[in-house]
């Protein structure tokens, strides 16, 4: 089976604009990341061995830091986003 290749270069940035469909997508990825933070913080919390201790606190860490990320994508006027682009119309 011979894969599809995909000649399109990745999007640098973001949308300026987020759709319906979009904002669910992150709403679950949020949810995804905001869980794997509570967990590798509890478990930390939960060893003795510093270093594994120290190790899912840094996996945690790195969970809230993309959950952070999403959240800053997320804070933007998207009705006036939406307005800015050619072509769309507002529902």
């Amino acid at each position: 089976m011979q894969m599809m290749q995909n000649n399109q270069p990745p999007i640098p940035n973001p949308p300026r604009a987020i759709t319906t469909k979009d904002l669910l997508y992150l709403k679950d990825a949020m949810s995804w990341e905001l869980l794997a933070f509570k967990k590798f913080h509890s478990m930390a919390q939960q060893v003795q061995n510093p270093q594994f201790k120290q190790a899912l606190d840094k996996v945690g860490q790195m969970h809230q830091n993309h959950f952070q990320r999403i959240l800053g994508h997320l804070q933007v006027d998207n009705n006036a986003a939406l307005a800015s682009l050619p072509n769309t119309q507002l529902q």
